[in-house]
């Protein structure tokens, strides 16, 4: 792929379309009202997810593009807790108090800030709200470094069976220019106190992309991170965003790499991981052969929603906790990001809903399109347009966007699919967009593509 194609996609800022529509397109007509309604038919829908969102970090990282906030004190975060608790007991009264689930995830912000005990109160709270079934899995997202061995105690002890952790580099220059110094060791010991609990799926979450940052420096930390051989990587383009994130402007924008070398970084990372025995998942993802998310993504079944590349098939997602995003059959909801509103919402016994997305029969088509796209890199129009009832053609006729990206060998009409051309997949998204009918009109910045 030449370098003006690498500049002219690459250096464009597309969705990571773990949504569809994403959510700039959300709006506050959905509210309390619409999120009840739709809350009320989800046991219908089959099994449900369920994320919880615990916003507070001791520190931040100033790459940071998550919603949290810093606090140094334990009172925050248990006041929090006691409200995410109540929100529990509103949205399972809502769905009827019989929902099966199927799988947990804990994001943030940190969600191991809470204490052991804590933990483990809020995971009684929902298997009492809900009905868990007997393989449900829950993950939980950690930072190594102030991860204790209580901790790894009550995460074992309430049936966690998969964790993530926050690696982003192990070069102390790049750690020292993002403010988070974490050692090899740190992660070492983390992961093998995770493993003695019997949680058997660990995943690295690396970054490229980040100031001082050099293909040598990400070859460095594929290589210690890979000797501790977590079943999978996730590997993100760091997204500068300071308008939205004031902390970014603690970066020097002359350290960060350009297109070109972001590009250079990310394939050198690829090729490494692949050299460790890792295999290819998608646009960011690699796992062993053997991990369920390599074999699905092999079969044809692997899915993407808001926590990335997934073996997760619900097609209902329940968020908790400010700021968090749920997917019902109806559409989207997002909880408000203001933890004192939220909080002064859940207190007075309504739920914290401030805006989403009703889903249209056009929209489910697109979002599937897109789907497709991002976890297998083809997508056959006709078939979906076929379940839908849609006719192929106006996706494709009058569509610059697509057109453009055929005539520049990014992507290619092979009869009724859509195909991404190999080298091209990193610039896979910048096809997705092609098929997203509200692509560039929120005047939302995204990240970069490569």
């Amino acid at each position: 792929m030449s370098d003006c194609l690498v500049a002219k996609y690459g250096d464009a800022r597309f969705p990571r379309y773990t949504s569809y529509p994403t959510a700039p397109a959300f709006s506050a007509t959905v509210g309390p009202d619409e999120y009840a309604r739709g809350l009320a038919n989800i046991a219908k829908a089959g099994p449900v997810s369920v994320y919880l969102h615990v916003p507070f970090c001791r520190s931040m990282c100033w790459y940071c593009g998550c919603h949290t906030s810093i606090t140094r004190q334990d009172g925050p975060v248990r006041e929090y807790l006691d409200v995410m608790s109540q929100e529990i007991e509103l949205v399972s009264f809502a769905a009827g108090n019989d929902v099966p689930v199927k799988n947990v995830h804990f994001g943030g912000g940190t969600p191991t800030i809470m204490k052991p005990q804590e933990f483990a109160a809020i995971m009684a709270k929902l298997r009492s709200a809900f009905r868990f079934e007997a393989d449900a899995s829950i993950a939980v997202e950690i930072d190594p470094r102030t991860l204790a061995a209580p901790m790894i105690e009550a995460l074992g002890e309430s049936g966690v069976d998969r964790a993530s952790l926050g690696v982003q580099s192990f070069d102390p220059i790049v750690q020292a220019a993002i403010n988070r110094t974490q050692s090899f060791e740190q992660t070492e010991i983390a992961v093998s106190g995770l493993r003695s609990v019997g949680i058997s799926s660990i995943n690295f979450d690396l970054i490229y992309g980040l100031p001082n940052q050099t293909v040598q420096s990400c070859i460095d930390t594929v290589r210690l991170a890979a000797q501790l051989r977590p079943e999978r990587f996730a590997v993100f383009g760091y997204a500068h965003i300071p308008t939205f994130k004031k902390h970014q402007r603690l970066i020097d924008e002359a350290s960060l790499p350009d297109a070109k070398q972001r590009n250079e970084q990310a394939e050198a990372i690829a090729e490494e991981l692949a050299k460790a025995g890792y295999a290819r998942i998608g646009l960011d993802h690699f796992a062993l052969p053997d991990d369920q998310l390599a074999i699905a993504a092999r079969n044809g079944t692997m899915r993407r929603n808001f926590q990335g590349y997934t073996t997760d098939d619900c097609d209902t997602l329940i968020g908790l906790g400010a700021s968090a995003i749920g997917r019902l059959p109806i559409g989207y909801v997002q909880n408000h990001v203001p933890l004192g509103l939220y909080q002064e919402r859940v207190a007075s016994g309504i739920l914290p809903t401030a805006k989403g997305y009703l889903l249209t029969e056009e929209d489910k088509l697109r979002a599937k399109i897109i789907e497709r796209l991002m976890c297998d890199f083809e997508v056959d129009l006709a078939g979906l347009s076929k379940e839908s009832g849609f006719d192929i053609e106006f996706l494709i006729d009058r569509n610059d966007r697509l057109s453009e990206l055929v005539a520049d060998g990014v992507a290619a009409i092979c009869g009724d699919r859509i195909v991404v051309s190999q080298d091209a997949r990193f610039m896979v998204r910048a096809v997705a967009a092609a098929f997203d009918a509200y692509f560039g009109s929120h005047g939302r910045t995204h990240s970069k593509a490569a």
